[in-house]
Order: C-alpha cells, then sequence, then structure tokens
C-alpha cells in the first residue's frame, strides 16, 4: 500500500513545505555523483550514532535530515511530506511547522541512537522527521481520505482510505520491523520513524487542544476544515440499452 494524494490539499500556499523540498532536491543534486557516491560531503553530513555518542560530528544530527541515499529514497519521502505537510503546515502556521519538522527529525535521530549508540552505519534520510508531519496529522486530521494504491502482485487499485487506517498500520509496521531487525539486522531506521512519528503527535497536542480537543474532531469530522476534492473517476460509465 503507497499512499497517493489526499482529499483536502491545503488552500494556502505550504511555504515551509516547498522549502523543505528544494533543499532536499538541491542537497541530493550536490552530494550526487555517478562515478563516486556517496561522495565526501554526503559522508561528512551523514549520522553516526557512534560519533554522536562520543560528541563528534554533532552536525549530522540536523543535516542528515536533507540527505538521501537514492532517487527512490528522496522520491518517497517526498512525496510523504508533499501529501501530509500542506494541510499541518496550514493549522500550525509556517514557524510552528518548521520547528515540528525540525524537532520531530531531532526526536527521530536521537531515538535510532539510544536503539544503536555504537553503530557507525550512516543515517540519512527526513523519513524520521516527516514521520513526525505524518503524527501530527493523524492526531488532528484522522477521517480525512487519502488514495492509497494497494498492489497485488501483478494487480493494482487505488482505493480512498481514512488517514487513521493509513498512518496506524505504518505505524504498526515501523513498530514491527524495529523489533524485527533488532534480532536480524536491517539497513531501516525504524526506531528513527517510531521516534519521529511520536514526537510529531506529541508536538501537536497544544494546537489539537487551542482547537478544542475532541471538539475540533466534532466539528470537522476529523477532516481539514475546507471541502474535499472531487476527483474524476477513471472508471468508464457505460450506459444500459433498452430493448
Amino acid at each position: 500500500m503507497f499512499p497517493l494524494r489526499d482529499h483536502n490539499p491545503s488552500r494556502r500556499p505550504a511555504f515551509v513545505t516547498w522549502v523543505l523540498i528544494a533543499i532536499s532536491l538541491a542537497m541530493f543534486v550536490a552530494t550526487w555523483s555517478a562515478s563516486d557516491y556517496p561522495g565526501a560531503l554526503w559522508q561528512g553530513l551523514a549520522l553516526y550514532p557512534g560519533a554522536v555518542t562520543h560528541g563528534q560530528m554533532l552536525t549530522g544530527l540536523v543535516s542528515h535530515m536533507f540527505l538521501h541515499a537514492g532517487l527512490a529514497h528522496l522520491a518517497g519521502n517526498m512525496l510523504f511530506l508533499w501529501i501530509f505537510g500542506d494541510n499541518l503546515e496550514e493549522s500550525l502556521g509556517h514557524f510552528g511547522f518548521a520547528v515540528l519538522y525540525l524537532a520531530s527529525g531531532l526526536a527521530a535521530a536521537s531515538a535510532q541512537i539510544v536503539a544503536d549508540p555504537s553503530s557507525m552505519v550512516p543515517m540519512v534520510g527526513g523519513s524520521g522527521a516527516i514521520a513526525g508531519v505524518m503524527g501530527g496529522y493523524l492526531l488532528l486530521f484522522p477521517r480525512a481520505r487519502v488514495d492509497v494504491l494497494f498492489i497485488f502482485v501483478i494487480f493494482f487499485k487505488v482505493i480512498p482510505v481514512p488517514a487513521w487506517a493509513v498512518l496506524g498500520v505504518w505505524f504498526a509496521l515501523q513498530v514491527f520491523n524495529g523489533a524485527v531487525a533488532d534480532i536480524s539486522g536491517g539497513g531501516v531506521a525504524y526506531w528513527a520513524h517510531v521516534g519521529g512519528f511520536a514526537a510529531g503527535l506529541l508536538l501537536t497536542v497544544p494546537a489539537w487542544l487551542r482547537h478544542g480537543g475532541t471538539d475540533f474532531w466534532a466539528n470537522s469530522g476529523g477532516r481539514p476544515e475546507h471541502p474535499a476534492n472531487r476527483y474524476p473517476s477513471r472508471i468508464p460509465i457505460v450506459p444500459r440499452r433498452r430493448r
């Protein structure tokens, strides 16, 4: 299952979301080299838990959020940020959203360092910070509809699913995969995802309470306040013929 879009895109410019995407794209271009990847710049800006625990390479706590390990890694992260970032930025404001993003990224890095403090495997990617965006989105808009691409071997179908189901399943998978990776080893920082998601949800609680808490859910239906887009169906309508 892979989210493609939500049904309530923001009606206001999501400047911070766009800037974060632009920085990530620029860093990818700056660190990409077909003949020497990852290069010295990429390696110097990555996060190394073992180095941080010894007070070294601390800039990686922030810079790792804007590095990626390949085009697919970059594209997937930016898609998630684009889907869930605009509505949350509209609700929190530009400054509040930027703070949540960076704080969630730091929480994600901290969670991964705690999980494996001696690791010298480089950690890169904005997925921990984006997980925080997803946690905030879940709290404010649990019933927003998200179009999800389900792939069954060679068949696929796009189905609208409530955000609580999409994000709840995603979070559960991160916890499960993190536990499995602790046993078998793995190359994905699942505990960073868990830490970032939890931090984003907690950091959004004040805004949720300010909007009215459970009354906000009752008044908004658990969706962004502006009307949902009506996406055209791709299924042709065949009229019934009369005999």
